[in-house]
This record gives structure tokens, C-alpha cells and sequence, in this order.
């Protein structure tokens, strides 16, 4: 299970406690400044420091350090309850290669609607390039590690969920994707949470789906 975080320490122990049993966790620090990795270490998760910046750049570093043979995705802000794992896992099957949370928010405050109107944008656009339908590009995925390193994802920013599936629509993969519950995160968000992130996460969208 590869948590990318960046000072998510209010986030953090309500995400790992409710950790399956049969998750090991991976937290994939990105120079936090709060405890996080302290934090992590303390109950029970293995941390992997990552000096380059980016959200892609945690992503990609804890599946580099990960070994076991299948590997999750999630963020670390509290907007998605690790409980619901299992229902990704039970998806991913012979004939199935990667599976992703659509996320179904609980209350207006977990996903705003403007957000909600870029992601159903940034699927349009999916669908036009791949043929692909989906109703999310989810934080939450679920896929076997090999394959995975096997796309050769190049984005280490806002783009990386984007390329994986992007990528491996392009590389005739079977996804899947399947509800899971989204809540209001804790703090504030690093990508959407301010213009500055908002517009790089645009940008680089905006980037992958022009490759």
C-alpha cells in the first residue's frame, strides 16, 4: 500500500490504523516538516524518504520500493477510507489489470462541484483520446507491481494517476473501476487546495493527455 505524503500528520493515524491486516504499509514522504515520517514509523509503516519533489515522485518511489507482487494507491489526507481497499482487491482478477476507486463523495464539502466539473473534463478527454469510459481518474488504484513499472510513467507531478491509466488504456490493459466513499480530507489540499497548485495540476493533465 504506497502512501504519498507531505505533512499529513493530522491525516496520518486515522489512515493507518484502519489499515487491512493484509496491507503493508509504504509511506512515501516527500519532505515533510510536521512528523509525518515519526508518525508513520510509530505505527507500524515503512517510510521511504524521496528527495524530488511531486506528487508522481512519491508515487513512483514507493513502487520502486515495494515487492509485493500487487500494489495500491492511495492518498494520505484522510478523503479515502483504507477499509474500502478490499473492494479493489476483490475486483482485480485474470482478466482484469488495473483497478480504480471511483470516488462517490459523501456530503457536498468532500468534493466541490468545480472539481468535480474538471474531473469530469479531464475524463472527456481521456475517453476521446482511448475510447476509455470512466467516471474518475482516482487517487485510489489498485494493479500488479510489474506490469506497472512496466509503463514506464514519466510524470512526477499532478499528472501521475493520469498517465498510469492513460498509459495503460494505450497498452490494451482491462480496467475497472468500482465505488468507494470520499470524504472530506484533512488540511488542505497540496494540488487544489491553492491557485498555484491547482493551475500546475492543470498543466500537467493538460500535458499528458498531449503526449
Amino acid at each position: 500500500m504506497i502512501l504519498p505524503c507531505l505533512n499529513e500528520a493530522q491525516a496520518l493515524p486515522w489512515v493507518l490504523v484502519r489499515m487491512p491486516s493484509w496491507a503493508r504499509p509504504i509511506v512515501a514522504d516527500n519532505g515533510s516538516t510536521d512528523g509525518s515520517p515519526d508518525i508513520a514509523r510509530s505505527l507500524g509503516a515503512r517510510v521511504v524518504d524521496v528527495r524530488q519533489r511531486g506528487y508522481g515522485s512519491a508515487c513512483h518511489a514507493g513502487l520502486e520500493a515495494a515487492t509485493a507482487d500487487v500494489v495500491a494507491f492511495m492518498d494520505t489526507d484522510a478523503s479515502l477510507d483504507p477499509c474500502q481497499l478490499g473492494r479493489l482487491r476483490d475486483a482485480l482478477a485474470d482478466d482484469v489489470d488495473l483497478v480504480i476507486g471511483c470516488r462517490r463523495p459523501v456530503d457536498r464539502d468532500a468534493w466541490p462541484w468545480h472539481l468535480q466539473m474538471a474531473n469530469r473534463e479531464v475524463c472527456r478527454r481521456l475517453r476521446r483520446r482511448t475510447g476509455l469510459r470512466l467516471a474518475d481518474i482516482g487517487p485510489m488504484r489498485l494493479a500488479r507491481r510489474a506490469p506497472l513499472l512496466g509503463l514506464q510513467i514519466e510524470d512526477r507531478r499532478s499528472g501521475y494517476p493520469l498517465e498510469t491509466v492513460f498509459r495503460a488504456a494505450e497498452s490494451g490493459w482491462q480496467i475497472r473501476s468500482v465505488d468507494v466513499d470520499y470524504l472530506p480530507r484533512a488540511g488542505r489540499s497540496k494540488v487544489t487546495g491553492t491557485p498555484l497548485g491547482a493551475m500546475r495540476a492543470v498543466t500537467d493533465m493538460t500535458r499528458v493527455l498531449r503526449s
